[in-house]
C-alpha cells in the first residue's frame, strides 16, 4: 500500500507552548501504533491528521489531499477519547442517523454493531451503558462505510482485557483488508500488537520502527524498557 499519510515540518504552538515539534513522518498500511505517555502530544497529531486541529506550519497529506480536505470525509473514521455519540440514542438509532448522514447503506449498521460486540446492548439506551460499551458504539460509527484510514486515539482504555483482545484482532483484520490504521495509546504493553510503532515524547517522535526493531537497537527485553533507553539517552 502507497502512504495513506504524509506529514512534513508539521508543528503545533498552543498557549505559547510547543506541542509537536517539527514533526516529519509517512505512515502506510498495517496498524501503525502511537505510543508515549499522557500529554506528549498524541491527541494533537491525531487531530491534525483528520484536519481539526490547528496547526503553526507544515503540512498533513491524507490519501494526496489536505488534511480537512471535503474528500476525505467517507475516507477517515476517526474515534476520538470521549465517546462521540448521542446519550439519548441507542447504539442501532446513532449508527442510523450517522449512516444517513454519511450516505451508506443500512446494512451497514448491522455489520458494525456485530464488528464491535454490541449486539446484546444494540437497543438500550447509550447513557445507560458502561463506558467501554460507550466506546464501542462510537468505534462503531467509525467503522461505518469501510473507511480507507481509521484514526483512534486510545480506543481501548477502559476495556477489560478480553475486550482489547478482540478490539486489537479487530484492528488487525481492518488492516489485512487494506485499511490503514492508526491507533495511539499510553499503555505500552499494547506496543508489540502493532505492525510498525511510533514512539512519542514531549511532541517528538523518538523511535520508529516495529517492536522488534525498536527493542534491538535500544538493546531492550520490551518496548517500555526501550522507551525508558532511549528517553535516557535522549537527555544525556
Amino acid at each position: 500500500m502507497s502512504a495513506a499519510v504524509e506529514i512534513r515540518d508539521l508543528h503545533v504552538v498552543r498557549g505559547g507552548r510547543t506541542v509537536l515539534e517539527h514533526l516529519d513522518v509517512t505512515i502506510g498500511g498495517g496498524v501503525t501504533g502511537l505510543l508515549g505517555p499522557s500529554g506528549c502530544g498524541k491527541s494533537t497529531l491525531m487531530r491534525c491528521l483528520v484536519g481539526v486541529q490547528r496547526t503553526s506550519g507544515g503540512s498533513v497529506t491524507v490519501f494526496g489531499d489536505a488534511a480537512g480536505s471535503r474528500a476525505l470525509r467517507d475516507r477517515i473514521g476517526y474515534v476520538t477519547q470521549a465517546a462521540s455519540v448521542y446519550d439519548d440514542l441507542t447504539p442501532v438509532e446513532n449508527l442510523s442517523f450517522f449512516a444517513r448522514v454519511l450516505g451508506v447503506d443500512r446494512s451497514e449498521v448491522d455489520r458494525v454493531v456485530e464488528a464491535v460486540d454490541l449486539g446484546d446492548h444494540r437497543d438500550r439506551v447509550v447513557g445507560r451503558l458502561s463506558g467501554g460499551q460507550r466506546s464501542r458504539a462510537s468505534l462503531a460509527v467509525a467503522l461505518l462505510g469501510s473507511p480507507d484510514l481509521l484514526v483512534l486515539d486510545e480506543p481501548t482504555v477502559g476495556l477489560d482485557p478480553v475486550l482489547r483482545e478482540d478490539l486489537w484482532s479487530l484492528f488487525h483484520e481492518l488492516a489485512d483488508r487494506g485499511t490503514a490504521v492508526f491507533v495511539s495509546s499510553h499503555v505500552m504493553d499494547e506496543a508489540e500488537r502493532c505492525d510498525r510503532l511510533l514512539l512519542m515524547r514531549e511532541g517528538r517522535i523518538i523511535a520508529d520502527g516495529s517492536p522488534g526493531e525498536i527493542k534491538e537497537r535500544a538493546g531492550a527485553a520490551s518496548v517500555e524498557e526501550a522507551f525508558l533507553a532511549i528517553v535516557r539517552r535522549d537527555v544525556a
